[in-house]
């Protein structure tokens, strides 16, 4: 059938619209939500955030869980891929909030250096272990694509593992951390969520 002008207008507006709708979903604000689990309801998960506000949190069938359990320094092998908040130091290394270590069929998270909201200042790496030194103080070289990072590892600084999860994990009083989207509406919708196992607090 042959298209008039008009329609053929009104496809290509309907295009631009949904490719434009489709990059604004993409570039929705990501907010970092920390804190308790106070609920389920279906698809809506009710979260006491760490500075006190309750909020609702939306979930979708794309939403993926991950399980925090604890791990130690001697986990973390040349070649694990991890990620670490940590805090800039004034000879160019960095000091670890907390480290985190992907299974090895998430390496390749995240991969990279950037600010992070953990605590003013600080960053987020991901990458692959290439050093790993314990002897002397504990300090790893984080390799990834186009850098790497040293990153001092006190004592006390909490290492997890992120393991696969499902929705089993989340009931009320579980700890979480997510970046989830904020929608225009202010609707806040998980992509991914790491859930505390056996009551460890995720500390990313």
């Amino acid at each position: 059938m042959k298209m008039t002008f008009n329609t053929m207008l009104l496809a290509s507006s309907l295009a631009a619209f949904m490719t434009l709708g489709v990059a604004q979903a993409q570039d929705a604000p990501r907010i970092g939500v920390r804190g308790a689990i106070t609920a389920m309801d279906g698809d809506a998960m009710h979260v006491k955030v760490n500075s006190g506000e309750d909020v609702t949190v939306h979930l979708t069938k794309d939403t993926q869980v991950r399980a925090v359990t604890l791990a130690k320094i001697e986990d973390i092998k040349p070649g694990s891929y991890i990620g670490s908040a940590a805090m800039p130091n004034a000879d160019g290394t960095l000091t670890a909030l907390e480290i985190h270590v992907f299974p090895p069929a998430m390496a390749g998270t995240g991969d990279g250096h950037r600010a992070f909201d953990l605590k003013e200042g600080s960053s987020m790496t991901n990458g692959t272990v290439g050093d790993l030194v314990i002897s002397h103080g504990r300090t790893l070289t984080v390799k990834y694509k186009g850098g790497e990072q040293k990153i001092v590892v006190p004592d006390d600084v909490p290492i997890v593992n992120l393991e696969p999860g499902d929705r089993s994990l989340l009931k009320a009083g579980v700890k979480v951390v997510m970046f989830a989207a904020k929608g225009a509406d202010g609707t806040i919708t998980a992509q991914a969520i790491s859930a505390g196992k056996d009551g460890v607090t995720p500390p990313m």
